[in-house]
């Protein structure tokens, strides 16, 4: 099982690209994690925010792989525990399909594309800086694989 994020967005930060990185070299070779950029659409355009969000969607789905279990990232989604993420991460694995996480642009994402995901979920009920989701969300993702692990990285 692959864990595949794939985010609107290109040339963040170093910064963030290193947190992302070390994170992501941390996972194990059975439940690797991997990250897809999609380009976003130019914001001076002078389109509406839901033909940006329609255009970055029809890129996305276009990168999507077909049998894949999608998660979509939503500040409207389900909020979850680290030990419920971890207890998802179980059930994903025992499923075998890789699982795409879906993080839309600064807009968001389009609704037509948030429907055909099997999950919504929510990282925080703060707004967070767009490049800090990749972040947020790999570290997530290592802390409970950690937990699956019995590894000590949580203490909780």
């Amino acid at each position: 099982m692959k864990l595949l994020v794939y985010a609107v967005g290109t040339r963040m930060p170093s910064w963030v690209q290193a947190a992302w990185q070390d994170f992501a070299k941390r996972m194990p070779r059975d439940c690797p994690l991997e990250l897809r950029e999609i380009r976003p659409e130019p914001r001076a355009s002078g389109k509406t925010a839901q033909q940006l969000m329609h255009a970055e969607a029809q890129r996305i789905e276009a990168a999507l792989p077909a049998q894949a279990w999608r998660v979509v990232l939503d500040e409207h989604g389900r909020d979850l525990t680290t030990r419920d993420l971890a207890g998802h991460l179980e059930t994903w694995r025992a499923s075998g399909d890789d699982i795409v996480f879906i993080v839309g642009g600064p807009d968001g994402l389009d609704p037509a594309l948030k429907q055909t995901a099997r999950q919504t979920l929510r990282l925080s009920s703060l707004t967070l800086p767009h490049p800090m989701v990749r972040i947020l969300l790999a570290e997530q993702l290592y802390r409970a694989w950690t937990i699956l692990a019995g590894h000590p990285y949580h203490r909780a």
